[in-house]
């Protein structure tokens, strides 16, 4: 089982991480999406790739065998948001990281609120102005799942200079 206090690495990184083309595809991902870092980016990876590989080990399976399972992966992956309800495991091995990465709670307040930048709707979620029905959330890297999509909320009070206010 492994010791709970030691924590793995939640990612699995590139083979080779400075070939070009790569570099600046995971360069235009990361400024499109205002992840922190590279580990953000191949952690959404590592989790799209293990639902991808969970679906090709079903098709590996007998037709009666791989029923029930089939049916709990494609009811999570719609909770989630990824699939819709009539999905099959086609829909799940064409699954992107772009999928994953617009499930993020960051990447939800920058729709919902249509921030300058994806970075301004990171600094909103981490200052703690947002919330999910009655529970504040401060991790932008949160997967909002479908059913608390319509919970956000974002409380900020813009502060606008009053005409009353004397300049200085």
């Amino acid at each position: 089982m492994g010791d709970p206090r030691k924590s793995r690495k939640s990612f699995n990184r590139p083979r080779r991480i400075w070939t070009s083309d790569q570099l600046s595809a995971e360069l235009y991902v990361i400024g499109s999406y205002g992840l922190r870092n590279k580990r953000e980016l191949w952690r959404a990876q590592t989790e799209v790739a293990g639902f991808r590989n969970q679906a090709r080990a079903l098709l590996a399976l007998p037709a009666e065998d791989r029923h029930q399972q089939e049916i709990k992966l494609l009811k999570y992956l719609s909770r989630l948001g990824l699939t819709d309800e009539t999905a099959s495991l086609d829909d799940i091995l064409n699954l992107k990281i772009e999928h994953l990465l617009e499930r993020r709670l960051q990447t939800m307040i920058m729709r919902k609120i249509d921030t300058k930048s994806p970075y301004t709707a990171r600094q909103i979620v981490v200052h703690g102005h947002v919330s999910i029905g009655d529970r504040f959330v401060n991790l932008p890297g949160h997967i909002v799942r479908k059913e608390e999509e319509n919970m956000l909320l974002v409380h900020l009070e813009l502060s606008k200079p009053s005409a009353s206010a004397p300049n200085v």
